[in-house]
């Protein structure tokens, strides 16, 4: 199961810039998880580690070896402190480089992977995972309430024999999964609710693309506001026109607002009786658009993706969204 996932997901290796951790979105729940990734030899143009932060379903900060330095991915994470995750050296331990030495290379790239972050629900209980991968597969993971590991891999018993006589560093790590990163998660989200206190309005524009002499598309864009729920609709002579409509889900910004867009195809003669109409709350009245010729607008992409390194990462995603699919359930 876990490799059809895993290539199922690969798929979707170009949109990991915008992706999230699955059952994040519209949980009454916080969560902040780390996805680490180590490759174990270098490769032209790719970092040797990598790091990106989360808070929910939004990418907030990202590092690289390349750089060599925590980068924002949000403007109010600007605020926060640069180091606010654990470094390399404690995450990845002599154990997992003396391991690496004796297994035999594979085809393509070598990878270590990590999942690390916590959860505070509602009801104020927290949660924590601390999860490793080889190459895409299960290896290590931790029972902070037990203070044991699991070995998921025949290769994995040594390290985790290893690592169960240190008790400190045992320790420590459920420290930092109920405490520390407990903390930091509830600072990220004060500086976003922040950030968000206002509610903002859409900007709206209606763009087109013509198919041939007798079928047109028109484009409504929607972008930059907040909260997320808005009604966006096409009217043809002043009535809703849901002929031919087609919708797009709502995408989450980097800086935190939303942006969504839906398109129509028409006769290009019939072009002037479409209207795109967009309800929010940050508006007073609804914001009625129409196509509007401009020379050299060119059709944006609905929203940028960035490439990360596929396998990898798009394992974390995974891992992520089968760890909180485990959690048990709140009963009603």
């Amino acid at each position: 199961m876990l490799l059809l996932c895993q290539a199922s997901l690969w798929v979707l290796g170009a949109a990991l810039g915008v992706l999230v951790p699955a059952g994040c979105c519209g949980s009454p729940s916080h969560s902040l998880p780390y996805f680490y990734l180590l490759l174990l030899e270098p490769s032209q143009g790719l970092p040797r580690f990598s790091i990106r932060g989360y808070l929910d379903d939004q990418p907030i900060t990202h590092y690289d070896s390349l750089t060599g330095r925590m980068e924002p991915l949000v403007p109010w994470m600007e605020e926060a402190e640069k180091e606010t995750y654990l470094a390399r050296g404690w995450v990845f331990g002599t154990a997992l480089e003396n391991l690496s030495k004796c297994n035999q290379p594979t085809e393509g790239l070598d990878t270590w992977q990590v999942i690390l972050g916590c959860e505070l629900r509602e009801d104020g209980n927290k949660d924590g995972v601390f999860r490793y991968g080889y190459n895409g597969m299960d290896f290590l993971s931790f029972e902070k309430e037990a203070l044991t590991w699991v070995a998921a891999q025949p290769q994995a018993e040594k390290v985790k024999e290893t690592w169960e006589e240190d008790l400190r560093w045992s320790q420590r790590n459920k420290v930092y999964l109920e405490e520390t990163c407990i903390e930091w998660l509830k600072i990220y989200q004060s500086y976003r609710e922040e950030a968000l206190e206002r509610t903002k309005p859409p900007v709206g524009k209606v763009i087109h693309k013509v198919v041939d002499d007798r079928l047109e598309v028109l484009i409504c864009q929607a972008f930059g506001f907040y909260p997320k729920e808005i009604q966006a609709t096409w009217t043809r002579d002043g009535e809703n026109w849901e002929q031919e409509t087609f919708r797009r889900t709502v995408v989450l910004n980097s800086d935190g607002t939303y942006y969504v867009w839906i398109s129509i195809e028409i006769d290009p003669k019939e072009k002037d009786r479409f209207r795109c109409h967009l309800e929010h709350d940050g508006l007073q009245e609804p914001l009625i658009l129409a196509f509007k010729e401009e020379r050299g607008w060119r059709i944006p992409v609905g929203f940028v993706t960035a490439t990360i390194l596929g396998a990898g990462i798009l394992f974390l995603i995974y891992q992520w969204w089968r760890w909180r699919k485990d959690l048990p359930q709140e009963v009603t």
